[in-house]
This record gives C-alpha cells, structure tokens and sequence, in this order.
C-alpha cells in the first residue's frame, strides 16, 4: 500500500478540517522551515519528528560517503528479491538491502524453520560485510511484509488484519501488537518490516481495503503513532533496541483513494484532500520516528507516485521534514511513464532512493543507474542524498554496531514464533474486533450447555479466516497444518462448549447427524491480497449463492442461525442478514480464532464472558453499488453508519427484514477496450507457445511458434499482423497480472468483438479464449468465412461456458495448434448485444 512559514494555529486549523466535527491534534506539526518549496501549500506541515538529527551520526554518514565509489554508492541503492540473487551476489556487489516477497522462502521452502531463515540473514549479512570483492564493508538490512504478524513464516502468531484492528478502537493494543510482531521479526534476523500501511480505504471494492484500518483519517493517524512505536521503540527509551525493527509507513499516498477502488489506480483527488484524508498517517508516523517510506503504486491526477517529484521530494522531504529514505513498491518505477524495470532515472529524480526490483531486472537496473549518473542524467547530488538517507538510518538503527544475525541477542529464539504470550495478545484483539450486527430475541451469547451445530467452509480453516498475506502472498495454498499453534474458529467453539458441559458437530455442508438447537455458520470471501480483490459492485456471491442456501436450509429446518461473515471489507449481506437470528462482522481474525468463542459462547451458567467492543471502522453498504459510502458524505445513507456495533443486551435496525431485490445498475456501463489501436493499460499482449509466453515490447517480435508485427489498417500501427507456424499450439494473449472483476457484462448481456483477416487458414480450428486463473479458462472455436476481407466477430460472452467472470485474467486470446496466419484489430467486449445472437457451434 509523504519553504514558507506557517503558524502552529494555522496548521492545527487545517488539520481540524480533515473530517467534520474532528479535531486534529498539533502536538507534530512545526512552522515550515526556510528555504521550503513556496509551491506547496501550508497545509502540509514541516513536522516535529521525534528522532532528531545528530551531528555524530552526520558526521559518520559524511566520512563514510567520501570514501565510497560510484559503483558503491548504486549497490545501496538496489535492493533485489531473496529467490534473485545469491549469496555471491551479495559479496560481489553489497547490496544496501534485499526483501522476501509474499510467499518467498529461505530455499524456496514453504516449511523453513525458523534456523533456515536465520542462516539465511547471516550468510546475507557476512557477504555484505566481506570487502575482498565490492572494497567495502557495510550491512545489507532485510525487508519483510510482516503486516498483520510475522505472516511468512510457519507457526507465527497472526494477528486480525487491519480492518479488524480498527474495529476494537484501541491504539495501545495496537502498540502491543506492533511490539509482538517486531520480536517474531528479530527472532528470524530480519531488521525491517514493510508495515504500518496507512491507506484511508474510501472505495470498498479496492482489493486492499482490509490493509486500512478505516475510511477514517483521524483513526488511521491515532493508530500510525501506536504501531511505528510498537515496532521500532520510543526515542529515549528503547528506540531500536534489540527486539525492535525499522519500520515503513506506506503507500505514499493516496492508495486508498483510486477511481473505482482499482487497484494501482489513479486517485483524483485535490490537493486538499490528498492531504486531509491520505496523509495523515504520515503527519503521525513519521512524527513517531518512521525511518522509512514506500512510494505507492497508484497515480495521483494521471502521474505515477513513484515518478512524482513535487509528492515525494518537495512535499515529504522538504517541507514536512523527513529524513529517512523512500524505498519503492515491486518495481513500481517500471511504471513510471517512459521506464521500465531496468531502467528509471525518472524515480530516483523524483525523490525515490531504493529501488525495490525484485526479478533479474536488478542487474541491468544497477548498470544502467551507474551509466546515468556518469552521464549526469541522474546527477550525483541526487545519488549522494539517497546514499546519505540510507546510511543515516542504518547508523540510527545500530546495524553497524549490533551482532550478525546468527548472534544477536533474539536471533533463532524459537519460543518467540508464536509464544503463547504473542497468542493471548492476538486472542484479545480477535474479541475487541468482533462487530455485532444483529442480535434478535438476544440469541447471542449462546449456552454453552445444548447441542450445536458449527457448518460453513470458514468454520474449520485457519487459512480462510486468516485471509490474503498468510503463508503465502494470496493466502491460499494452505491447510491447517501450515499454522502450528493456531485456532480455527471451531476449534474455539468447540472447546468452549465442551469444557462447560454441551455438545459440538462439525458439519461444513450442514448436513448434521443430530438436529442441533443452533447452528453457527462461519463463511465469507476466499482468501486474496492486491488486485486479485479488487470488485465490480459490493455483492457478496454474486451469482452463486451457496451460502445463503446453506443458510436457508438450516433456517427451514427450524434452526436458529447464528452468522460469523469472514471478509475483509463491509459487503452487501442483505439476504444473507435475512437469513440469520444473529449476524456477527468478524473480518479476517488470523490464527486465534478461539477469540470468536471467547465471546459468542456463554459460560456454564449461560453469562456472557466478554461482550462486544467493535464498532464498524467502515460503513457498511446498503446496495451493491454504494462502494464509496463514507463517513460525512452528502446524499448516501449507509445500512449501518461508521461506529455502529451492538452490544448485548441492545437491539438493532437489522431485526425487521431488508430488502433483497435491489440489483446493480448496467445503465451506465461502457464497452471495455482491449486493442482499439493499442493495448489498453493495464492490459498486456503476449505472445508464445501455451506455457512459455512473452510480453511483447517491440513492433516486431517472435516467440516460439508465433510471429508478430504492427501494421496500419485505418492509422498508424492500429492493427497486428500474426503468423502461427504450426509446430506447437500458438496463442497470442491480452491480460493482466491481476483479475478484473467482469460480471457486469454476461450480467448486462455482453458480447466480446473483434476484427479478423485471414490471410493464411488451417485446418485445426482457431479458438478463442478466456483466462479466469490456474486450471480456469473457457475457450470457442471460431466459424471464418473463406474470403481475405476484414470480418467482425461477435461472441455473447453467455456462450462462454464454466467462465468465473469475477477474476478475469486475460478478455482475449487467440490459439491454435494449426499453421494460421492473420491480420487483428478493435478487441472490445461490448456492453450490449443482439440477445437473438447464436453461439459459435462446438466441434463435434
């Protein structure tokens, strides 16, 4: 997933009008400092950070500098993926730091214990510390996306994610929990953690949206000061000490606020508004003492964060006063506007001061870097500013001072992954965010002593209630077993009922043995993390109810039912409210989920043991469509407003039936351009041979049994010309690295068109395809008239059967195993068509 002076009034005033009605505190903002950037508005403050400069560590950061090489200077600068490089590498080039990924392993181990992460630090480490090679000893530091837990690694404690935690409104829980996570993160020899993500989530269908702690700034910013605390300690305290990490607040800015929720997106807010609703984390963290940043993905008014000086050097370094390093996002300076992975003097101008680039790019990046800075395209000021921030912050972190990783102090303690202790904090944060919905005829807390019924894919999965960043990036992949000393939510029901005299079945599909007197059902969204969750409208199931009809099945029995919804953003549950006595919002709780009984289980003499304490940090929906339903917008009315959240013993707006009729709205959908003179962003053409396909980058270009060229049909390079040689089965491919959420258009009774020209014809058909994920597509075969004109191919997208329209990888593609050759222009799906349109015949 931040020179003109400005008075403390001032700025507290302005800050007081990030939301109606809230006060901003001063406490971190400073009068702007001389020199600043007279065309930034005062309205972004100069901050009171709480680590100060000190003369020592400059004059350590200048002495050190002086005697580096350019070549030196620019390994700082890289830092490459632990499954790109080795550990030669390191000793050969010293890399300033290096990352895991979601789902990167030491070995590329699922399983690795905690000894094989160590080994891997230390052996990272010592190589960059050998100078027979680069001539220089400096210590590399490793990143994690430790960001709800030490979520990499087997048998951590993972705590509920973001969303969650805004739920509970307690920041000093927060500060625990950063401070748990920080110990876990040592215990492997990682320095750094990519973490707190700061984003304001204003539209609920953004896939990221259970990384925000709320729509609210004001909640985001308490909560940013609590977390850069707990990881990396208190100045004059316990700052860095040896169970404390460098943390990042991230993703500056405005990820949270992109058009449509897309993520990667461009966000079109003022400048105001940056400000007042996106920023605010930063005016927190940063004043906490977060040494580092991450450029954000998105764009703001059409330009790439990570390409924007004025945001990231004339706003965050110059007037608010930050004097950390910004590290990138996965090679987001590739998507800077005339750059690519390898090559972006643009970034670094810009303010950027590590390039995250995961891939082989790092090396070619690295020597293009040198090459522009020999040239001045990058000028040497700008590199020697960057190198100073890094350096700065590893001398204030002590990671010139500290032990290696095989010998510090925490370093290969197994009992801190997951110490029982870590658990108990993360049980509790899993009860204060557990938000009450609907309770009638006071159904919850229910008595312990009575036979009941847990069903539902959620009830027995700690890999589903754990969500996306589990383990593995999606968080899927996973089996109970991969979570050592966690909790599924059964698990919890079950003990607490049994422990206090009564009875539990376990039956996922609710076909029970035993009629129960109550039925928990625990269901909700599959596991995602990025795009991979971006939605079209807010409906949960769209299309394929299966839980509701669980739900009513039960329900028809003469059951009551009790719901716990796993997701991680408010969804339109109407008919699902409906269907429940009792509906509970328990987000994406992670591996205590014992916390869930904790307070929906009675004890023995049917008394509640914990009440409710969440309250909704997002506004939850009243029609599919209602994404952006925040907090002080004018004319939309949510179906619970920010801050709702029943405790016992009250009633609530959800006991009378809602409604469940209300449809999206296709009225204004547009047809979706694919190839209408070029690829449309973020769509990419790829061509190759099924399972070895490239991205093309050129306006001629060959790929195994495919050949390719640009060619004029009504402009310039409007159409592409392909040749299929038949000796394996080609395909020419249009996609995305992420899905696109596409009912709206079989919904809306939508076609996919294109033009064709045959040049050259074959007799094994030429199909076309489409891509929904691994072992999901759906394919046509194409009926082409014998002449070598231009022809229109219309497809209802209806025809395309066993399609998942939700996550729709690649809207177009060609394939055949026959010698083809042909001329392609104008790929579109159509937002309407002729329902009267046949479908292609199948081959028999």
């Amino acid at each position: 997933m931040n020179k003109n002076k400005i008075s403390l009034l001032l700025a507290t005033l302005l800050l007081s009008a990030c939301q109606p009605g809230q006060q901003a505190d001063n406490k971190s903002v400073a009068a702007a400092p001389e020199g600043a950037s007279a065309s930034v508005p005062d309205y972004w403050p100069k901050l009171d950070i709480a680590i100060k400069p000190d003369a020592a560590v400059e004059a350590r950061v200048k002495d050190l500098l002086a005697k580096m090489t350019l070549e030196q200077k620019v390994a700082q600068v890289i830092q490459p993926e632990i499954r790109d490089i080795t550990v030669e590498d390191m000793r050969r080039y010293g890399f300033g730091s290096y990352l895991n990924g979601g789902g990167a392993f030491p070995n590329n181990d699922k399983h690795a214990t905690v000894d094989d992460w160590v080994s891997l630090a230390e052996s990272l480490y010592q190589a960059s510390m050998d100078d027979s090679l680069d001539g220089i000893a400096i210590p590399t530091m490793w990143g994690t996306d430790a960001v709800h837990g030490h979520n990499n690694v087997i048998g951590a404690t993972l705590f509920p994610h973001n969303i969650g935690l805004g739920a509970m409104r307690n920041a000093d829980l927060l500060e625990q929990i950063a401070a748990a996570t920080a110990k876990e993160v040592r215990a492997t020899g990682i320095d750094w953690i990519f973490a707190p993500t700061v984003a304001v989530a204003r539209d609920d269908r953004w896939g990221r949206t259970y990384e925000s702690y709320s729509e609210d700034p004001a909640l985001v910013k308490e909560y940013a000061e609590a977390i850069v605390r707990g990881l990396q300690g208190r100045p004059g305290k316990n700052l860095f000490a040896e169970d404390k990490v460098i943390s990042t607040v991230k993703h500056f800015v405005g990820d949270g606020g992109t058009e449509g929720g897309d993520d990667q997106g461009n966000n079109l807010a003022s400048e105001k508004d940056l400000f007042a609703i996106h920023a605010q984390g930063y005016v927190s963290g940063l004043s906490a003492g977060s040494q580092s940043v991450m450029a954000s993905f998105n764009s703001w008014q059409g330009d790439k964060i990570h390409g924007n000086r004025y945001l990231l050097t004339e706003v965050l370094k110059e007037r608010m006063g930050f004097d950390g390093f910004v590290v990138g996002d996965w090679n987001g300076h590739g998507q800077v506007a005339g750059c690519s992975n390898s090559s972006c003097p643009q970034a670094m101008n810009a303010g950027l001061d590590i390039y995250m680039v995961p891939t082989d790019a790092w090396k070619p990046l690295m020597e293009n870097i040198i090459a522009q800075v020999q040239s001045g395209e990058i000028p040497q000021a700008r590199l020697d500013d960057a190198v100073t921030r890094i350096l700065r912050v590893k001398i204030r972190a002590g990671l010139f001072e500290q032990a290696s990783p095989a010998n510090r102090a925490l370093s290969a303690d197994k009992s801190l992954i997951g110490a029982q202790a870590h658990r108990d904090i993360a049980r509790q944060a899993v009860r204060e965010s557990l938000v009450l919905l609907k309770n009638s005829e006071q159904l919850l807390p229910l008595n312990p002593a009575q036979h009941i019924l847990v069903a539902g894919d959620g009830a027995d999965n700690i890999g589903k209630q754990s969500g996306g960043w589990s383990i593995t990036w999606q968080g899927t992949g996973n089996e109970n077993a991969d979570f050592p000393g966690g909790t599924s939510i059964y698990q919890g029901i079950r003990d607490a009922v049994q422990g206090a005299g009564g009875s539990v079945e376990l039956a996922v599909d609710g076909q029970y043995q035993q009629k129960p007197q109550v039925a928990i059902v625990v269901f909700g969204e599959e596991p995602y993390a990025e795009g991979n969750g971006d939605l079209a409208n807010l409906e949960y199931q769209r299309g394929n109810k299966q839980d509701l009809a669980l739900l009513k099945k039960l329900k028809a029995d003469g059951i009551k039912v009790v719901s716990v919804f796993l997701s991680g953003r408010p969804l339109w549950v109407n008919p699902e409210i409906n269907a429940s006595d009792a509906f509970v919002a328990a987000w994406l709780p992670g591996s205590e989920g014992q916390g869930v009984a904790d307070v929906i289980i009675a004890d023995k003499e049917g008394k509640a043991r914990h009440d409710f304490k969440g309250k909704l940090s997002f506004s939850w929906p009243a029609t599919p469509d209602q994404a952006t339903v925040n907090m002080g917008d004018a004319g939309l009315t949510p179906l619970l407003a920010y801050g709702f959240g029943l405790n016992y013993g009250e009633t609530g707006p959800l006991d009378s039936l809602l409604p469940e009729d209300v449809q999206p709205s296709h009225a204004g959908l547009e047809n979706l351009d694919i190839l209408m003179g070029n690829v449309k962003a973020p769509l990419m053409l790829q061509i190759g041979t099924v399972g070895d396909m490239a991205a093309v980058t050129s306006s001629v270009q060959q790929q195994g049994a495919v050949s390719l060229r640009t060619m004029d049909r009504v402009v310039q390079e409007d159409a592409r010309s392909i040749s299929f040689d038949g000796s394996d089965t080609a395909s020419i491919a249009i996609g995305a690295p992420f899905p696109q959420d596409l009912r709206a258009y079989p919904e809306a009774g939508g076609a996919l068109q294109f033009d064709l020209r045959i040049v050259q014809s074959a007799e094994k058909a030429l199909e076309v395809r489409l891509e929904c994920g691994d072992n999901c597509e759906s394919r046509l075969p194409l009926q082409l008239s014998e002449n070598q004109d231009w022809q229109t191919q219309t497809l209802p997208l209806h025809c395309f059967k066993n399609m998942d329209f939700a996550k729709v990888f690649s809207p177009f593609a060609l394939q055949s195993r026959g010698a083809w050759q042909f001329d392609l222009s104008n790929v579109q799906w159509l937002s309407t068509v002729d329902s009267a349109l046949a479908c292609p015949k199948q081959a028999p």
